[in-house]
Order: structure tokens, then C-alpha cells, then sequence
């Protein structure tokens, strides 16, 4: 198991420039390694924990485990279903290499147990981001891409100086070496995992960056490369105690602020950016449990942003009044349920479990965060649609990603079958339908149009200050 692993870690580096120096393979070689990834992830849930120890007195280790298996579950499914949505367009064999590269340095980053190498593969993630971001090379996709770039190197400036404070507290880079060290060094890693992960106000970089993006990649970064920065928190809350509170404290506050924007935002793919940052609250507010959600999360937001990208505008209230195709209609329609909550969709489970795994302080908050995601959602399920010759013509690989995406939304239903009971299925029914009551009294004519002086670059790098100053009030305390 051990060099089977070793052989998976590092088969997407190679194959992603063997695929760039055979153009016309390109596309075959890059799904070939993400069905190689779902076959890992699979064969996970069926292992013992593996810990691979790479050297041993800096504490540089790798574990895979059930954990590990879903996330990394995600980034293959998500990664073959935009592979097979570009896979009759234009696209060059530099962006499946940079695609498949990008699938091998967040599989690599969910596999890291210590600081060190979680740095490597963080760093590899925002220079194969960038490059998939600037693809389109426009103005807008460069400045949109170097935006990115600055604000996650200046946050990981940071993390790597608590990685070097955690070795000169306890001689390893590991993530228990978080237990001797100093509370500044817990703060600076934390600030650049947070800023990684878009979690609070420091995950304000990710509206503007997910929403200008080509729409394969905003489904793969809100499908999978923020839960790069997520997975290492989740890990620390769970190895160390005295951590659990403050990252469920972050993950109620990171549900609560995704959704305020979200209600009250009207373009599709902004609303969609602000619900990643929301949802990834609900992987932090549980941790125990946040491998499932993680799972479902990123098949239905990667469906989302797929089918965002062939609609006929961004702005809620023209949609209002274009008619979408049925077929558009109804897999936009099942993707909003599934997130909502809904019974025979993942996201239902997931969503029990998580509910079931809050501590007491958590529930009121948690549940104004569903009532909230119900409310955002019914902008989807009530816009109008009809019988009639597709306006725009769709993507060729379209239908087969989307396909694959719900298919994976109904089959992760098994993960927790026994949320299947009455009690559990009234409670999520209700919310949707209070969602759906606040929305048309309320919201569909809410012009309200929150600021977004905190989204500038002028202000992310203020931002991340105001944070670490939070931070290190939260640790001392």
C-alpha cells in the first residue's frame, strides 16, 4: 500500500508533462489520472490509516485515511467532470496539464500531516491556480489571476513563520507539534489557512476571484482547491482538544457571513462564490463529520458552477424574465435541493450528520446558516423555464459532467443512509419551506446591495492584519 501510494502522489506530476509533450493525448491521460484517484479514494474506505513516514526527525509525514478518502474522492470526481465538460472545446494541452497538476498538488495537500510539506503542496496549488485563472490571458483573467497569487503568497509569508516557530518549540514540523508551541505561532499558521481555506473575512478574496474565472475552473476552485486550506484545520481539531472550539467557532461565523452576502447578492456566480465560503463553515463547524460534507459540497458547487456557466445572464433579476430550457432547468433545480438539504440527495445527509455533530452554542447559529442557504436557493428553483430550442448552445462535454456530478450527489446518499428517518426528514422539509416563504415575501424584491469595499485588494492585505490581531486575542484567551 505503501509504494501504491507513493506511485499515486506522484503519478499526476508526471503524467501531467508527459500529457503536455502529447498534445492530442492530453485530454485521455488527465482522465485516466483522476479515475485513478477515485480508485485510491475507494480503496481507502477499505484500508487501515496509513502513515508514511518521510523523515522522521523533522516530523515530515503523509496520512491516508477515510478522512483523507473523501476529500480526496471529491477532487477526482470533480477534476474528471470538468475534464469531460472542456473535453470537446478548444482548450490546449497546457490547461489538462495544468488541470491534472493541480489535481496531484491538492490530493498531495490533503495527504500532508505536517507543516512542511502542507507548504510545498499550498504553494503548488496557487502557482497551478494562477495559471488556469490567467488561461483566457485577457486583462481581467491576468489581474484576476495576480490578485489571487499576492494575496495567498502574502498569507502563506505568515504561515511559514509559524511552521518554523512550531520546529523550534518542538524540534518537528508536525501538526501535534502545535501542542508546545508558542500561541503566535498557532495564530500566523492559522491566518494563512484561513485565508487558503476562504474561511471569514479573510476568504473574501474568493467572490471575486471564483466569479471571474473561466467556469470549469471556478468548479474546480470552489469544488476542491479551497478545501486545500480547509482539511489541515479539520486535522488539527481533531488531534488537538484545547483547537476544536475555535475552529467551530470560525466555521459558525464563516456559515453566518457566506449567507448574509449571499441572500442579498443578484449575480449567480458571486452568490455561488459567497455559499463556497459558507459551506465550508458547515465543514469546520463539525469536524468530525466534515469529510462527508466536503464530499457532497463539492459535487453539488462544481454542478452548480458548471451550470451557471450556460445560462443565459448572471444577473438574477433578467433571469426572472429569459425562460430557461427545461433540462437546464430541472438539474439546476435538483443541485439547489441538494444543497438545501433535501431528502434523497446527499446533501440531506450531510447536512443531518452535521446538525447532529454541533455543540449546543452552535445549533441556533448553524440553523439561521440553512435557513439562509434554503432562502438563497429558491432564486434557482423559481426562475422560470419552458419547452424550447436552446438559445446558447452548451458546452459539448456539458451533459456528461453534470451527469456524473448528480449521479455522485445520489449514490453518496449510502454514506448515511440511516438519516433516513421521520424526524430527520421533517426538520430540513420545514426549513426549505420557511426559505422559501422568507423569500418571496422578503428578498425576491430586496434591492439591498451590500458593500464590497473589504473584497478591494486595497483592503485584503488590511484584512489579513485585522485577522491575525483577532487571532491572537482568540489564542491567548
Amino acid at each position: 500500500m505503501s509504494s501504491l501510494t507513493l506511485v499515486w502522489i506522484s503519478l499526476p506530476f508526471f503524467i501531467g508533462f508527459i500529457s503536455y509533450l502529447l498534445p492530442k493525448l492530453a485530454r485521455y491521460l488527465s482522465l485516466g489520472v483522476a479515475i485513478a484517484s477515485v480508485g485510491y479514494a475507494l480503496l481507502l474506505f477499505t484500508q487501515p490509516p496509513l502513515p508514511l513516514q518521510l523523515l522522521d526527525h523533522f516530523g515530515v509525514t503523509l496520512l491516508l485515511d477515510s478522512l483523507s478518502g473523501f476529500f480526496i474522492l471529491t477532487n477526482a470526481v470533480v477534476t474528471a467532470a470538468v475534464i469531460l465538460y472542456c473535453w470537446g472545446s478548444d482548450k490546449t494541452a497546457f490547461f489538462y496539464m495544468q488541470t491534472i497538476i493541480l489535481h496531484g498538488s491538492v490530493n498531495s495537500a490533503f495527504a500532508c500531516m505536517d507543516f512542511i510539506s502542507l507548504y510545498v503542496a499550498l504553494e503548488v496549488i496557487s502557482i497551478a491556480a494562477f495559471l488556469l485563472i490567467a488561461y483566457p490571458r485577457t486583462d481581467r483573467s491576468i489581474w484576476v489571476g495576480l490578485r489571487y497569487l499576492f494575496t495567498s503568497n502574502v498569507a502563506m509569508l505568515f504561515y511559514l513563520v509559524g511552521a518554523v516557530l512550531v520546529y523550534q518549540a518542538s524540534h518537528s514540523f508536525a501538526f501535534t507539534g502545535l501542542r508546545e508551541a508558542p500561541p503566535e505561532a498557532l495564530a500566523l499558521i492559522f491566518l494563512g489557512l484561513l485565508v487558503k481555506g476562504g474561511i471569514f473575512v479573510s476568504g473574501l478574496w474568493l467572490p471575486l476571484t471564483h466569479s471571474e474565472s473561466e467556469t470549469p475552473v471556478s468548479a474546480m476552485l470552489s469544488g476542491v482547491v479551497v478545501k486545500a486550506g480547509v482539511l489541515p484545520l479539520v486535522r488539527c481539531a481533531l488531534l488537538i482538544e484545547e483547537i476544536d472550539p475555535l475552529i467551530r467557532i470560525f466555521g459558525v461565523g464563516t456559515a453566518l457571513m457566506g449567507v448574509g452576502y449571499a441572500v442579498f447578492e443578484k449575480d449567480t456566480k458571486r452568490m455561488l462564490a459567497f455559499h463556497t465560503v459558507s459551506q465550508l463553515g458547515f465543514i469546520l463547524a463539525a469536524p468530525e463529520v466534515g469529510g462527508f460534507y466536503a464530499l457532497t459540497h463539492g459535487l453539488v458547487k462544481s454542478a452548480l458552477f458548471l451550470i451557471a456557466g450556460v445560462l443565459p445572464g448572471r444577473n438574477l433579476k433578467e433571469l426572472q424574465h429569459k425562460p430557461l430550457t427545461t433540462p437546464i432547468w430541472l438539474v439546476l433545480v435538483i443541485a439547489s435541493f441538494s444543497i438545501s438539504g433535501f431528502p434523497l440527495l446527499s446533501g440531506f445527509g450531510a447536512k443531518v450528520l452535521t446538525m447532529k455533530s454541533l455543540l449546543p452554542w452552535q445549533v441556533i447559529g448553524m440553523n439561521v446558516a440553512a435557513l439562509g442557504t434554503a432562502i438563497s436557493f429558491a432564486k434557482f428553483i423559481f426562475l422560470p423555464h419552458q419547452n424550447q430550442a436552446e438559445a446558447k448552445k452548451n458546452q459539448p462535454g456539458f451533459w456528461t459532467a453534470i451527469v456524473l456530478l448528480i449521479g455522485g450527489l445520489i449514490l453518496a446518499n449510502l454514506v448515511y443512509y440511516e438519516a433516513y428517518s421521520l424526524a430527520n426528514i421533517v426538520k430540513p422539509l420545514i426549513t426549505i419551506a420557511l426559505g422559501w416563504l422568507a423569500y418571496f415575501l422578503i428578498f425576491r424584491q430586496t434591492v439591498l446591495k451590500l458593500p464590497r469595499l473589504l473584497e478591494q485588494f486595497d483592503h485584503l492585505i488590511g484584512v489579513m492584519s485585522l485577522m491575525l490581531i483577532l487571532l491572537f486575542w482568540m489564542v491567548l484567551a
